[in-house]
Order: structure tokens, then C-alpha cells, then sequence
């Protein structure tokens, strides 16, 4: 059977332990909110766009939303998947390369075919 050993932390490290985790819920809770109201922004601008209000045309909606959502991928990314936290260096390498190759390899595509 395995040994279970039991590390007592003194009060300074709980302290510590309590004001990181404070921290870091109350930044989970703010990127949460900013999510919230880029999301609305969004409805919003297509709302504005169907109701024909001026300067809401589909060469700015499209790309603004497209810009809030890699906004929020991003965020997600940093904030929900934890990927802001020390030792993810790995994980963050596969998946910054997965990101540059399914932009290039497209690209690469696009380009000899449209030549």
C-alpha cells in the first residue's frame, strides 16, 4: 500500500494560498463578464444591422465580430483553459503550431490554386 504523507502548511503559506485564489476567481469572474459583453456587443451590432440603423454594414459587422471572437477564443484559452499559469510551455507550443498550420496550409492551398 502506498504511503500517504500529510504536509501542514503554516499560516503565512495558507494566507498565500488564500489571496492566490481570491485572485485568480476574481479574475476568472472578470473575463467571464467581459465574454458576457462582447457577446452582447455582437448581438447587438447584428440587431442594428437587420434594423437597417446607419453606419451597421456587413463590411463592418463581419469583421468586428470575427475580431471579438478571437478575442474570446483567446481569453478562454488564457482564463478558462488555465494556459496563463506557469508549466503549460508544452501544451502551448502544440497548440500554437496547430494554430499556424491550419492558417498556413489553407493559405499555401488558396494560393497555388488561385495562381
Amino acid at each position: 500500500m502506498a504511503d500517504i504523507q500529510v504536509y501542514k502548511r503554516t499560516p503565512a503559506e495558507q494566507q498565500l494560498a488564500q489571496r492566490r485564489a481570491k485572485q485568480s476567481m476574481r479574475s476568472q469572474v472578470m473575463m467571464f463578464s467581459l465574454m458576457i459583453f462582447l457577446t452582447i456587443v455582437s448581438f447587438s451590432m447584428v440587431v442594428a444591422y437587420e434594423a437597417e440603423v446607419a453606419g451597421f454594414s456587413k463590411f463592418f459587422i463581419i469583421p468586428m465580430i470575427m475580431l471579438f471572437a478571437a478575442v474570446q477564443v483567446g481569453l478562454q484559452l488564457y482564463y478558462f483553459m488555465h494556459m496563463s499559469e506557469k508549466g503549460h510551455g508544452i501544451p502551448q507550443m502544440f497548440m500554437y503550431t496547430g494554430a499556424l498550420l491550419g492558417f498556413l496550409i489553407p493559405l499555401t492551398f488558396v494560393t497555388i490554386v488561385w495562381w
